[in-house]
């Protein structure tokens, strides 16, 4: 996995080290918030950080070098992932604003998830949306009046997106592969076209119910507009759950369950083709966790009556979808992805996914690292927390909590903090500053976690989400200008968790020896007869 070097902002107006550290305002906060994130959290925060982050390094210096010789060690690079979608490149209107946008990649950012959406990456059957075309241009957006209104909004092509991010040095991540959302993810003509018509017929003779034919113009997440009477996709299916079994409804579209199941491995195998030696990480399958709850399970308690195993379809809350779904999506990502891609379970339905994991785990499932989100969507949700109340599982060791359960499960397998949200109650310079003070404490507390290995923050610009997601949880406003809580993560990415310092050469052994953040570093150093020398470390 490579990380990037960090360099200057200075192109864009913004410093990549801030000269004073980030400051707190802590009257913005209740005393009670306080009370919660006190003294005693911190200092554990710390001693954690240290015991997990960091680590002894010992290098001997070629040449002459007399004991005593000072030598400058400057961190380069984090081995710790700290990352951010980045669905709007190119797109936010402006040339100036799409230039600061890209230039947090391989500064504060050094992973990056790109989108690989079904949905829009491939618009019609065989005809993937890889290459830049005009639509995807900085020119088609900067002239565009309603961006939103375009199907392939936070969708860019994958090509130039990857592209741009070898030459920033950011490690690459793919999301998703598997998903069974028929809003965000499945493309309408998989069942419109592949499912003949007279099965379509008899599925709805059987049942009473019609699904609704959907179209890649229409936006996401809305129902059939030829028809406003009719229930959405996912509640067509949930009538069809009550009146027929799983075994039944495949014996009615036994042409789509074949056709549903050949397009997932087709369409995993030519991304893998495409992209297998170029992206390093893969969200294989996307929150399934609900769907094992509900009865996509591998395994089943003894004496509880079930044929899942030998069911050809799953019943999910999305919509049809081939059985062991979770499952197989890992093992066709691990057949045609490289060798050394991680492959990542991504959820957010925490109470599930422990048992899902295990259940994977026990089976043999050969993924790599367990992704978990976080997303707090409700402006009202950080004006309670300011408050010294709101969601429980945000205070210290609520987060500690949360993710031994999935330690327990996962084994050696890390952590990965997939899609993180956190909306500010306002833009107000209070609204910031909360934003900026539930972000830094919440990101010190994930960084104190013993298998974490890396933070995504989800839409790093405001008005820029998905439908339904706020308008106000970017750290950067609708025209670039860097919000409270950038300088805040700025501060402990290229400050607080940045190791740069001085050490004095030990002995006749020319041993020079520190403890740093785990990443790559320069020593450099002035020889015996004065020669400027260097040497590039890893501290592991």
């Amino acid at each position: 996995m490579k990380v990037v070097a960090l360099v200057s902002l200075a192109a864009v107006g913004l410093s990549a080290v801030a000269a004073e550290p980030f400051k707190v305002d802590r009257s913005v906060m209740n005393e009670k918030y306080w009370q919660i994130w006190n003294d005693a959290e911190q200092a554990k925060i710390d001693a954690d950080i240290e015991k997990y982050r960091k680590a002894d390094c010992k290098v001997i210096l070629e040449g002459e070098v007399p004991a005593g010789t000072e030598v400058k060690v400057e961190q380069l690079t984090h081995a710790f992932f700290f990352g951010a979608h980045i669905f709007n490149y190119n797109q936010l209107g402006k040339t100036e604003w799409n230039n600061r946008y890209k230039e947090l990649y391989g500064t504060l950012f050094n992973s990056a998830t790109v989108a690989f959406y079904w949905r829009t990456l491939e618009k019609y059957p065989y005809a993937n949306r890889f290459e830049e075309r005009y639509e995807d241009t900085e020119n088609f957006w900067n002239n565009c009046p309603q961006p939103k209104d375009q199907a392939h909004w936070r969708r860019p092509a994958p090509d130039p997106v990857v592209s741009f991010l070898k030459t920033r040095g950011c490690r690459i991540h793919g999301h998703p592969l598997v998903w069974g959302n028929n809003s965000w993810h499945t493309p309408t003509w998989l069942w419109d076209d592949f499912c003949p018509e007279n099965e379509k017929f008899a599925l709805e003779q059987a049942t009473g119910v019609k699904l609704p034919r959907r179209d890649f113009r229409q936006p996401m997440g809305v129902k059939d507009m030829s028809d406003p009477t009719e229930v959405s996709w996912s509640g067509a299916w949930a009538k069809i759950y009550k009146r027929l079994t799983a075994q039944q409804i495949a014996a009615l579209v036994p042409t789509y369950v074949k056709a549903q199941k050949d397009f997932y491995e087709r369409r995993i195998a030519e991304i893998g083709k495409r992209y297998g030696s170029r992206v390093d990480s893969w969200d294989v399958v996307n929150e399934s966790a609900t769907d094992w709850a509900r009865g996509a399970k591998l395994t089943w308690p003894e004496g509880e009556s079930s044929a899942f195993n030998n069911l050809p379809v799953t019943l999910s809350w999305y919509g049809l979808m081939p059985a062991n779904y979770a499952y197989q999506a890992i093992v066709l990502s691990r057949k045609y992805m490289k060798k050394d891609a991680w492959l990542n379970v991504n959820e957010y339905n925490m109470e599930a996914f422990p048992g899902q994991i295990a259940d994977l785990v026990a089976h043999g499932a050969d993924f790599d690292v367990v992704g978990s989100q976080m997303h707090l969507f409700d402006p009202a949700e950080s004006v309670k927390i300011a408050a010294g109340s709101g969601p429980a599982h945000l205070r210290p060791r609520a987060i500690a909590e949360r993710f031994a359960s999935i330690m327990k499960v996962a084994g050696k397998r890390p952590i990965h903090l997939s899609e993180i949200t956190i909306t500010a109650p306002d833009n107000s310079k209070r609204g910031q500053m909360v934003q900026a003070i539930i972000m830094r404490n919440c990101y010190r507390a994930w960084f104190a976690v013993e298998k974490m290995n890396g933070i995504t923050w989800w839409n790093v610009v405001d008005d820029c989400g998905a439908p339904g997601e706020p308008s106000i949880s970017g750290i950067f406003t609708r025209d670039m200008r860097p919000k409270t809580a950038y300088f805040a993560m700025n501060d402990l990415i290229n400050r607080e968790w940045k190791t740069n310092l001085k050490v004095k050469v030990e002995g006749e052994e020319r041993k020079v020896a520190f403890r740093g953040f785990r990443g790559k570093y320069r020593l450099s150093w002035k020889d015996a007869s004065g020669k400027q020398c260097e040497k590039l470390v890893e501290v592991k």
